[in-house]
């Protein structure tokens, strides 16, 4: 634990102070990037550095829900596509369906969307017109 500064020392004393003897201990030997240039030294001053850094150290992402929720609704497009039935198609739309209609009820973050649900008749009858068309 960090001492407190003795009442009778200027500040710039006791911080002298307490960076030779952490030197002195050897705290400061290996740490990370020891040695190496400043990453992003050139670039803008970002003040969510250490946020992004986290997240790629940690191998994590963060994707605002209403990206999330166009992606989704993306899949699922690509998924009717692929559909082998009608109770596939059914089944796709009924799924993704809720979280659309609960995104319109109470808006989420990140950049807005328009995204309204599918209209599962008239996504059926698509499907049944490719089906068609395509000789299945």
């Amino acid at each position: 634990m960090t001492e407190r500064k003795p009442p009778n020392m200027r500040f710039e004393t006791w911080i002298d102070q307490q960076i030779r003897e952490a030197q002195e201990r050897g705290e400061f030997e290996n740490l990370p990037g020891k040695g190496k240039p400043i990453s992003d030294l050139d670039r803008p001053y970002d003040e969510m550095w250490w946020i992004r850094q986290k997240l790629q150290r940690e191998e994590l992402s963060f994707v605002p829900p209403s990206v999330a929720l166009t992606r989704k609704v993306d899949a699922a497009k690509e998924a009717l596509r692929a559909a082998r039935s009608e109770e596939e198609v059914r089944a796709i739309v009924e799924a993704v369906n809720p979280e659309i209609r609960e995104a319109n009820r109470k808006p989420l973050e990140g950049p807005p969307t328009a995204i309204m649900p599918f209209d599962v008749e008239r996504t059926v009858a698509r499907w049944r017109e490719r089906q068609a068309s395509a000789g299945g």
